[in-house]
């Protein structure tokens, strides 16, 4: 059986939704790929995240070298994939993105791991960068928990 990577977007739901998700995927830590960890959503800023998924037996952990920097986020909003499939490409030879990618992939090897960003499709995200970069070999599983309603 192929390794797993999870992947996740917050996109349109809440936190409760959310840790609910990770919870039924028995996901055991959720890497926060953002390069800033903040949120305008209520309960997805680094801190009040962590406690929340902290408190439902998930370890939380932050990767901001493996985030996507401010051009990337702005190619991402305009939809232009191959502008930030560029840009990201270059994130990730930087050596604290290096050093970051090895202890994520350390980790992916030994439990379940999802990775965290806003976009709800990952395709539409750097997370599916990323798992293309690092998680050669592994199946990549797309989490996709309830919206908001209203």
């Amino acid at each position: 059986m192929p390794s797993r990577i999870w992947t996740v977007g917050y996109e349109q739901i809440t936190q409760s939704a959310l840790v609910e998700c990770l919870v039924n995927a028995a996901v055991e830590v959720l890497a926060d790929v953002r390069y800033l960890p903040l949120s305008r959503r209520p309960g997805f800023s680094k801190n009040s995240l962590r406690a929340a998924v902290e408190e439902a037996g998930i370890g939380y952990r932050h990767f901001r070298h493996l985030g996507t920097p401010t051009e990337g986020r702005a190619a991402a909003r305009r939809g232009d994939l191959a502008e930030l499939d560029r840009i990201y490409s270059g994130q990730l030879e930087l050596p604290e993105a290096l050093a970051q990618m090895a202890e994520l992939r350390t980790l992916a090897e030994t439990g379940r791991v999802a990775l965290l960003c806003y976009e709800r499709k990952a395709a539409e995200c750097h997370r599916s960068l990323l798992v293309s970069a690092l998680f050669d070999g592994f199946e990549r599983v797309d989490l996709l928990p309830e919206l908001v309603r209203g």
